[in-house]
């Protein structure tokens, strides 16, 4: 069997015996002992992310001075010698203080709950991740509920944090592999 002239290079190619020549060298494995390496670099959403939980730090630190001016004020008006004689002022003081101080306690609950998020997506953990979520998720609840109108900014926000964080590229970069 002839295949007519080895150097043309318009004729029929002669095919390869098997047998000779080296192996296939299996592909280099990439660091990280053989185990997928997450992303280097902290995704985009990631980072927008980090970048609405520092936002909703700053709010909540604003949301604080205000409950402390309201605070403030209440202190004030009870002490007002011409409205103890009023029906009903003893009551309405008392509640109105306790109500402010129970919303300072979840404001700086929330507070630290949002450093803390913000903290975590640079660190990553997949526990980190879900609790990110739950954070952001309760902060939808508590933002829609007794506070819609005034708290429309962190709903906005708690929103674009879940979907952030829950996206593919954002489970990847807190499921990788950290030296």
């Amino acid at each position: 069997m002839s295949f007519g002239d080895p150097n043309n290079p318009y004729g029929q190619q002669q095919g390869q015996q098997p047998g000779y020549g080296y192996p296939q060298a299996p592909p280099v494995q990439p660091y990280g002992g053989g185990y997928p390496v997450g992303p280097t670099e902290m995704p985009g959403g990631v980072k927008a992310a980090r970048v609405m939980l520092w936002v909703i730090s700053g709010l909540q630190v604003i949301g604080l001075a205000l409950l402390g001016l309201g605070v403030a004020a209440v202190e004030k008006i009870k002490d007002d010698p011409t409205l103890k004689g009023e029906e009903g002022f003893d009551a309405i003081t008392k509640f109105s203080s306790g109500v402010l101080y129970a919303l300072i306690g979840l404001a700086v609950i929330f507070l630290v709950g949002s450093i803390w998020a913000a903290i975590q997506c640079g660190k990553g953990g997949n526990g980190a991740r879900i609790g990110i979520i739950v954070f952001s998720s309760l902060t939808i609840v508590f933002s829609l509920y007794p506070w819609f109108p005034l708290s429309l900014v962190h709903l906005v926000l708690a929103i674009l944090i879940v979907v952030f964080v829950a996206k593919s590229d954002g489970a990847a970069w807190f499921q990788r592999q950290r030296a």
